[in-house]
């Protein structure tokens, strides 16, 4: 293990403005709370070893609906999608959805947009407190709505 990976694999916390959703800067937390501004090649080691995108899972959601449009078995999606799999998704699908009404969430002020509001609704519901522990109870009720900003 690098040491890079191994001191930016962890804790992570990200500086958003509420206001865009936009992220400001990202830093990484040590065992004592300490933080530390993650470098660029950190930042981009993350994002390789992580190859989950947002607009993976949009192509894919436009692509079930395809599919089941088309009267076309829907199946189970793949939970680790090849490389070649997801390739070949984006250059059939990504045409389709830039000429669709589709095409808006995939905007980066959208994207970023929703992103915040989603971390916000899931820290809500998801039992930790403010210091990162675990609150006995917490979560199993849902808030009425999400927060509005």
């Amino acid at each position: 293990m690098t040491r890079s990976r191994r001191s930016a694999g962890g804790v992570l916390s990200f500086t958003i403005d509420a206001s865009t959703g936009r992220v400001l800067k990202v830093e990484t937390l040590d065992a004592k709370g300490a933080r530390r501004e993650v470098s660029e090649e950190e930042k981009a080691t993350l994002a390789r070893e992580r190859t989950e995108r947002i607009e993976d899972a949009l192509e894919q959601a436009f692509e079930a609906g395809i599919e089941c449009v088309l009267g076309g078995e829907v199946e189970a999606p793949e939970v680790n999608d090849s490389d070649n799999d997801v390739a070949l998704r984006h250059v059939l699908v990504s045409p389709l959805m830039q000429q669709s009404p589709a095409s808006r969430l995939l905007q980066r002020e959208v994207l970023d947009r929703a992103i915040l509001e989603t971390l916000l609704h899931h820290s809500l519901t998801s039992g930790s407190t403010p210091g990162g522990r675990h609150a006995a109870g917490a979560g199993s009720e849902s808030p009425a709505s999400p927060p509005t900003l």
